[in-house]
């Protein structure tokens, strides 16, 4: 029998949002010609045995990680079987498969049980997302995010520089969302930018009982409500919705969320205040927004990643 990936939380990521690839990428940056990547190689090569350092997405992987169990055998040997494995964390990345090397290497260090992925030498690796059935990719690449966007997964373009995670919370996984255009539809951010405020707040008023579309990021929250729900007995998932929202605004946002049957541990309605010290204090392990001005201000507190979907990012 094949193995499956059906009915697990898939996570998709490149080896420069897990691990901190950025004086090795800087290497690759200052390259040219057709074998441009050939300096990177041999440096990767290089620190075969130097296990990379933990990137901007690393304490979500493995605090992720850690939901999936292991019993021991029924003769009480040291073997383990597979108790409860929820979730499944591969690399898809555009590093050479000698560079991979180096990835799979790292993860063994740090204990995260990593055993798939795709390294495609420049080429966009997003077409895997489909076969993997990933709920989320998170990448440096904003191209390939979008793209991932396009074809209807939850992406990510990662902020290299960010803040690491607070280690404050080890037995629970903290993920930050903003509303509009990533756990909802951009319907409202539409009449907001179109109309001004008082538009925004008159319409979602008047809508109050009516639930917003679905945004790119509700496959997302759907699979973290399930894996909550389930849960284990050392593991936690905690999330919250940051939003530029204010009453009476909020009301919608809530009832929708309702609708879905999905709960959120949290939710900031902050009037348009910077979200950065707000997150500073909840401590997530990733937060997600559409707007690049919301991601730096985060980024100078927790780990960030920007979801370019939504009015906000017009294609390029």
């Amino acid at each position: 029998m094949s193995a499956s990936l059906e009915g697990k939380l898939v996570v998709a990521i490149s080896s420069r949002a897990l691990f901190d690839f950025e004086e090795e990428n800087t290497v690759f940056e200052q390259g040219n010609g057709p074998h441009r990547d050939k300096a990177y190689m041999q440096l990767q090569l290089q620190r075969l045995e130097l296990p990379a350092k933990p990137g901007v997405a690393f304490s979500l992987v493995r605090k992720l990680l850690a939901f999936n169990q292991t019993v021991e055998s029924a003769a009480g040997d040291t073997a383990a079987r597979p108790a409860s494995q929820p979730v499944e964390v591969v690399i898809l990345s555009r590093n050479d498969p000698v560079s991979g090397m180096r990835v799979f290497r790292s993860a063994k260090h740090y204990g995260l049980a990593i055993q798939r992925g795709s390294f495609t030498r420049g080429q966009p690796p997003w077409r895997y997302l489909k076969p993997l059935h990933a709920n989320l990719f998170l990448s440096a690449h904003l191209s390939d995010v979008r793209a991932a966007l396009e074809a209807g997964v939850p992406a990510a373009q990662v902020y290299p520089q960010s803040a690491r995670a607070s280690e404050a919370h080890p037995s629970e996984v903290r993920i930050a969302f903003d509303g509009d255009a990533v756990l909802f539809s951009d319907e409202a951010e539409r009449v907001y930018q179109a109309q001004g405020l008082s538009a925004f707040q008159q319409h979602e008023t008047e809508k109050a009982a009516q639930p917003l579309l679905a945004g790119p990021f509700k496959p997302l929250l759907a699979a973290l409500h399930r894996l909550q729900q389930e849960g284990t007995p050392t593991m936690r998932v905690r999330t919250a919705l940051v939003t530029a929202r204010s009453a009476p605004a909020h009301e919608r946002a809530i009832r929708t969320l309702m609708n879905w049957n999905i709960e959120v541990d949290e939710a900031m309605f902050l009037g348009g205040l910077a979200k950065g010290e707000f997150l500073r204090e909840f401590e997530p392990d990733f937060f997600f927004d559409d707007q690049t001005g919301h991601i730096e201000s985060a980024a100078r507190h927790v780990p960030s990643g920007h979801v370019a979907s939504g009015i906000s990012n017009p294609p390029s």
